[in-house]
Parts: C-alpha cells; sequence; structure tokens
C-alpha cells in the first residue's frame, strides 16, 4: 500500500478492506497473463479471444473433433472483433479468465511462423549478424513465431503472399516449412496453453517492447534455415515456402 492511502480514516481503510474482500479472487497467474496481453496490445497486435484446454486433448468449444483444440478464435467474426483497446482487452481477459488470445495478423503486424529448430538457428543467426529482431515466441507443438511488420497491400500484388496460398492455420502440421501470416490469418499470442497433460504453451523468446522489423530483413535467413531443416527430415518431401519461380 502506496504512502498515498496512510493518511487515510480508520473507516476508509476498513471500506477498502470491505470492498476488497467482496471482490472475486482472480486465477494465481491473472495479473500476469493481463499485463502480457496488454502489452502485446500496447505494441500494436489486434486481439482476440480464443479457445482453451479442456480435459485431455479437448477443445473448450462445442465443435465435436475440433481439429484445432485451443488454437482457433471463439468468434467467425474475429478479424473486425479483434482489437487492441485495453479496456476491452481487460473485460475479456477478467470475464474469459481461461481463454487464450490470437492475433490479427496483417492489419498492423504479419508473423513468420518456422519449425522450432529452423528458428533457434535462424534466430542465433540473425542476432550474431546483427540484424534487428523484434517480438519472437515459441509454441510448444514445435514452432517458432517471428513478428514483424505487415507489408500490408504492395503495388505490385504478385509480391504480395497471402496465407491461403500455403495452407489455412488447422493444416499446418502438414507444411514443414516457412508459413506467413499476413491478411486473414491469425497466430496464437503469448501467453497461451495448448492441448496436453505436460503445460505446454506458446510464450515469449523476445517480447513485445521490442520493435516491429521488415520481414523481407529476415526472410533470407529464415527459408535458408527451413530449406536445411526439411532437407534433413528423412519423413519429408517438402520444401520450404514460399517458393520462387
Amino acid at each position: 500500500m502506496s504512502a498515498e492511502f496512510g493518511g487515510r480514516s480508520g473507516r476508509q481503510g476498513k471500506l477498502s478492506q470491505w470492498l476488497r474482500g467482496r471482490r472475486p479472487k482472480p486465477a494465481a497467474d491473472e495479473g500476469g497473463r493481463e499485463a502480457l496481453l496488454l502489452a502485446a496490445a500496447d505494441a500494436g497486435l489486434p486481439l482476440a479471444p480464443a479457445a482453451h484446454p479442456a480435459a485431455g486433448y479437448r477443445c473448450s468449444c462445442d465443435r465435436v473433433g475440433c481439429p484445432t483444440p485451443a488454437r482457433h478464435p471463439v468468434s467467425f467474426a474475429w478479424q473486425t472483433q479483434s482489437t487492441t483497446d485495453r479496456g476491452q482487452i481487460e473485460r475479456w481477459a477478467r470475464h474469459q479468465p481461461q481463454a487464450n488470445f490470437i492475433t490479427a495478423t496483417g492489419m498492423v503486424h504479419d508473423v513468420l511462423d518456422v519449425p522450432l529448430d529452423a528458428g533457434r538457428e535462424a534466430l542465433a543467426r540473425l542476432l550474431d549478424a546483427g540484424v534487428e529482431v523484434g517480438p519472437v515466441a515459441e509454441s510448444d507443438d514445435g514452432r517458432m513465431l517471428f513478428f514483424t511488420l505487415t507489408r500490408g497491400t504492395p503495388e505490385d500484388e504478385d509480391e504480395w503472399w497471402p496465407c491461403e496460398l500455403d495452407c489455412h492455420p488447422e493444416t499446418m502440421d502438414e507444411h514443414p516449412g516457412l508459413r506467413w501470416h499476413c491478411r486473414g490469418s491469425y497466430v496464437l499470442v503469448p501467453p497461451a496453453r495448448l492441448p496436453g497433460d505436460d503445460d505446454r504453451s506458446v510464450h515469449w523468446v523476445r517480447g513485445p517492447e521490442h520493435p516491429l522489423p521488415d520481414p523481407l530483413s529476415l526472410l533470407e535467413y529464415l527459408t535458408d534455415s527451413c530449406a536445411r531443416h526439411v532437407g534433413e527430415q528423412s519423413d519429408h518431401t517438402g520444401t520450404a515456402w514460399p517458393l520462387r519461380g
């Protein structure tokens, strides 16, 4: 309690204690979770509520056999619902204490999504080369997410790679190379919980306080690492994406 409250009367102090006692107790990690979400919003990442893990590998949504448990938005209107408004995010976080959150890409930022081993290799090379790297998250399902500025809609539309050219989020496991999340896509934003019995999560390696870089400054390093990663996988015949003619 700060010194500001020290001069309050005994009656005011007792009233404050009574009011605190009447409030619902937050979840143990609610304060940290909310602070991380607000930090992401302050960095310009538009957020919207997502599903969360239920018992075992189940999803909190009511879809039978959900193909992406705890990895998808709650609302079909997630693109228009996504916001950086602190008040709205606080309300969502407090009224949906179990919810994960997604961030909609292609508005302010894009995400370059790569296999975890390839991402770790590329991150080390980028830092050694002195390249500016923005926020980076790891997902315990084997992916690394590099947050960058969005390319928006370039004058030459042929140079814009929409996510649909590669795959939708629910089919990502079939694409071991790089995926560029841009207009019309989303990723889970830390802190997020993944299904399973081992406390799997999506968490920051480099937080949202790092400025978003131009995606093209990272692309060569990421595609090179992805190509090497895919080439080492005996059970995959794919190549890194995007492909150039």
